[in-house]
């Protein structure tokens, strides 16, 4: 897939990345997060951003996301090019075409899970119910329960549902099984995976967990603010198939 080709059929780019550099300096002190990173991401296609902590994979996705921009580089998204875009622009970016997992649920305790997920839907513009996208994360049954009535997988495929209600065109998830155990993480894999296949979805997941590269289409390695390896996986595996 790195040529942008697939079976004879030429992709569709979701995102380029040109030359991403990311420095931050605080008291003195100079880090180079991303060194000249250049990147293509195709619609619909699910990678794994695989790497040690402070390699630079989460500053990438930030940038991706519109969350942060870059010192240099240029960064496109389709045609907007998002290293030019405002302030506004990256809002209407992000809240029109992003969906977000993180490690953390960051869910609000004193709301439902229906009422957790129906805080995207009802300021998006086209988005399922807030019923159907717990369903397509196998919480039909748990409309009505708090967080604090909910496991951690749970509460996490909650937040999985709440991004992709708005149904995004990019889902990018940073280490969303970090604090799971093995069998609660295959369960919020899958409906990662669900997600990616019935929304056709662009979807970029975090990891330093090795075991979970084997269920993308690609795997994208990362080392001291650099990518050293991008590869092609022969054989997409079922997070069901998945150990660690």
């Amino acid at each position: 897939m790195p040529d942008g080709v697939q079976d004879g059929t030429r992709l569709t780019e979701t995102f380029r990345a040109e030359g991403i550099t990311k420095v931050y300096e605080t008291g003195g002190l100079r880090v180079e997060a991303l060194r000249g990173v250049d990147l293509t991401l195709y619609e619909g296609e699910l990678v794994v951003l695989l790497g040690p902590s402070g390699s630079g994979k989460s500053t990438l996705l930030n940038i991706l996301g519109g969350l942060d921009l870059p010192t240099a580089g240029q960064l496109f998204f389709k045609d907007l090019e998002l290293t030019a875009c405002s302030a506004h622009d990256l809002t209407m970016y992000r809240r029109d075409h992003v969906g977000f997992v993180f490690q953390f649920y960051n869910l609000i305790p004193s709301l439902t899970a229906r009422e957790n997920v129906a805080l995207v839907t009802e300021i998006a513009e086209d988005p399922m119910s807030a019923s159907e996208a717990l369903e397509m994360v196998g919480l039909e049954h748990r409309l009505d329960h708090f967080p604090s009535q909910l496991s951690g997988g749970e509460q996490q495929r909650v937040a999985i549902a709440r991004a992709i209600a708005k149904r995004p065109d990019v889902l990018l998830c940073d280490e969303p099984t970090g604090a799971l155990d093995s069998k609660t993480g295959i369960v919020v894999l899958e409906a990662l995976d669900r997600a990616n296949r019935e929304l056709g979805t662009t979807t970029a997941l975090i990891t330093h967990n090795a075991g979970i590269k084997d269920m993308s289409e690609r795997v994208i390695r990362f080392a001291d603010g650099q990518i050293i390896s991008v590869d092609e996986n022969p054989v997409k595996k079922a997070p069901q198939e998945l150990t660690w």
